[in-house]
């Protein structure tokens, strides 16, 4: 198992856009590194964390997808959305980068 522990949202003023997007990146390293074929995320921080939850679906998408150029034993990304509008979010996301997804 990968736990990714994600920054608490203060405003956006202390560098947490960056370091939502190092829990993708890390968790990716590390998936490669264990040749993991698949992995799954949460949306990261977007709890009690109170991350917006627009802005870490766009961090998460956009971190994944460049972390992936360099985890090619990583064939499925699952972002695990608890939520209708969570699941939308990161749809839009990956609409946004032109990448195809599925349910």
């Amino acid at each position: 198992m990968i736990h990714a522990v994600g920054p608490v949202w203060h405003g956006g003023t202390e560098g947490e856009d960056g370091l939502l997007a190092s829990c993708y990146r890390r968790a990716i390293e590390l998936a490669q590194a264990n040749s993991l074929g698949s992995i799954a995320f949460p949306a990261i921080s977007t709890g009690v964390y109170r991350f917006p939850a627009d802005r870490a679906a766009g961090t998460a998408v956009s971190a994944t997808a460049q972390a992936l150029a360099t985890a090619p034993a990583l064939t499925r990304i699952i972002f695990c959305c608890f939520s209708r509008d969570s699941a939308k979010l990161h749809e839009q996301a990956l609409a946004d980068i032109g990448s195809p997804c599925a349910d």
